[in-house]
């Protein structure tokens, strides 16, 4: 009797026509060879490979300017240091953080002074909750500073994915920090 595996294209393992290293989809990488008994399929293109990995939602050797743009959303969203301190910068983070950098930039056009930590009119210090829960006083000048951080966070995140989608092809360690 035959031993044959059940098929489940997340374990599996596949081989280009011609070539002698596989791709493991449990890896998310090429593999010089396929250890002794793994189920490997033999397909004629890099292209037929992609379609059966991104048809069972695997990553793929071919890298399209779509995985380009979830990793620069995924950096863009992943937050950014400042002054010494991380913040979150998913799209809600992002917006209030323009939010409140506008007012204080309203705030310092009205006179507010370096170090005046009620430039917003409350009752209280102001402050912004870092990433790590701390909060950390920020006086106008310093909130308007801390908008345009987030902004060139994001805009080296655009600019580094078009260098990227630029590229024929996209390398396939597009997600490093090269």
């Amino acid at each position: 009797m035959l031993d044959i595996p059940a098929y489940n294209p997340a374990a599996w393992h596949w081989r280009l026509v011609g070539e002698t290293r596989c791709w493991s989809s449990a890896l998310g990488r090429w593999v010089s060879q396929a250890p002794a008994g793994a189920p490997v399929t033999s397909l004629n293109s890099l292209a037929e490979l992609d379609e059966v990995l991104r048809r069972n939602g695997l990553p793929s050797p071919l890298v399209t300017a779509a995985d380009v743009d979830a990793e620069r959303d995924r950096r863009i969203a992943g937050g950014f240091a400042f002054a010494g301190v991380r913040y979150q910068s998913r799209p809600d983070d992002r917006e209030n953080i323009a939010g409140a950098s506008t007012a204080a930039l309203g705030a310092m056009m009205a006179g507010a002074q370096a170090g005046d930590y009620r430039w917003h009119g409350g009752d209280s210090d102001f402050a912004w909750i870092a990433e790590d829960n701390s909060t950390v006083p920020m006086d106008a000048q310093t909130m308007f500073v801390l908008g345009q951080a987030a902004m060139a966070h994001k805009q080296a995140m655009i600019f580094a994915a078009r260098t990227l989608k630029d590229m024929e092809p996209i390398p396939a360690d597009y997600a490093g920090d090269q």
